[in-house]
């Protein structure tokens, strides 16, 4: 089987495990471009959406010891600083999911990406203010992903 198919099939296999309610807490979105320039457009639709890249995590080490043959697969961490800060300060139970991230990965000659949807974060802070922030980080990595379906 092909290096980029036995990805594929973990992926897959990995959604089908998920149940429906936790599917629907994911959101994506399948680039028409190729890794390189998908990449690079993620981290440019990131920056005029008012966020900056903070890290960019290579996923495919631990995916290579295995067995499989990727160099592209990515986490890409961005947010507000400030923001991130005052949030995981005043709420520490959201610490673990900022800032946010989504993931790039290569798949045949197109790229694909995938978040959780920030709103899932309302069971952990249930509160009016939270929800009207969580609807805004919604909007954004939603028109991020829209950016990313784009074929220009």
């Amino acid at each position: 089987m092909k290096p980029h198919l036995r990805v594929s099939l973990i992926l897959l296999m990995l959604f089908a495990a998920l149940s429906t309610a936790q599917a629907d807490n994911l959101l994506m979105a399948r680039s028409p471009h190729a890794f390189p320039e998908a990449m690079l457009a993620l981290q440019t639709s990131i920056s005029t959406h008012g966020y900056t890249v903070s890290r960019v995590q290579r996923v495919d080490v631990g995916l290579t010891r295995s067995g499989f043959q990727t160099d592209k697969y990515r986490i890409v961490f961005f947010g507000k600083a400030d923001e991130v800060r005052q949030l995981a300060q005043h709420y520490p139970q959201l610490a673990p999911y900022l800032p946010l991230k989504i993931t790039i990965f290569a798949e045949q000659d197109e790229t694909l990406l995938t978040t959780f949807d920030p709103r899932m974060l309302r069971r952990l802070v249930p509160s009016a203010d939270m929800a009207v922030q969580l609807d805004h980080w919604w909007n954004d990595v939603n028109a991020i992903l829209a950016d990313m379906r784009k074929d220009d």
